[in-house]
């Protein structure tokens, strides 16, 4: 579902500072994979997540989700993918401060146009799954950082994206809730049978994804 073909990408090129961030990468990634892209810091993981994403500009290469080049799309088109395939999940939790658990898991849904009764059912569903049914009354700010990050990822996988793509989504959990984060998302990649790229050092997401790409210096290694 996604296949990625010699992908470039710099910043400040044509500089003194140009740093040529992605180097021909080449990828072929399966419906209902999870799979983690790992590599020390600065070989370009969370550059391929933007540009996977629609975030990001490259310079060259080719991007297929679901047999469409996102390449060639312009800004109102990515917009519109972003918004009907891809869920994304990064260490920061973006839940917007002025909304409840139940509306923020929601929100992609209402600006998908879905009605409120199948919000609620499917908020419902996916915070159950997540355990946190019993806070979606609950403010952002009155939610340990654990239980914010599952909301977020509640969100990403509540209008049933294609393809979600996880930043480091661990960075900022302690090893209980990051081992508790991961078994509900790889629960949830087998419930949903949505695809669920990361990218991470963190051992335990290695460990618990079922393929391991990993980057140096802006190529990859091995797959």
């Amino acid at each position: 579902m996604l296949q990625i073909i010699d992908l470039h990408k710099y910043f400040n090129r044509g500089t003194p500072r140009e740093v040529h961030a992605l180097k021909g990468v080449s990828l072929d990634i399966e419906e209902g994979e999870f799979t983690v892209i790992t590599g020390s810091s600065g070989c370009g993981k969370s550059t391929l997540l933007n540009a996977i994403g629609a975030l990001d500009e490259v310079d060259s290469g080719e991007i297929w989700i679901d047999g469409e080049d996102i390449t060639k799309l312009d800004s109102a088109q990515k917009t519109g993918l972003r918004l009907r395939k891809i869920g994304f999940v990064f260490q920061a939790y973006n839940l917007v401060p002025i909304l409840s658990v139940e509306e923020n898991i929601g929100f992609v849904m209402k600006l998908q146009g879905y009605g409120s009764e199948e919000i609620r059912r499917r908020v419902q569903e996916v915070a159950s799954i997540l355990e946190i049914d019993h806070r979606l009354s609950s403010m952002p700010n009155e939610l340990s950082g654990g239980q914010q990050q599952r909301v977020a990822v509640a969100r990403a996988v509540a209008s049933k994206p294609s393809l979600i793509l996880a930043d480091e989504p661990t960075a900022n959990l302690d090893s209980v809730n990051s081992q508790k984060l991961m078994e509900m998302m790889r629960s949830l990649n087998e419930k949903e049978k949505i695809t669920i790229l990361f990218a991470s050092h963190d051992d335990y997401v290695v460990e618990m994804s079922r393929r391991e790409i990993v980057l140096k210096d802006g190529h990859v290694e091995s797959k």
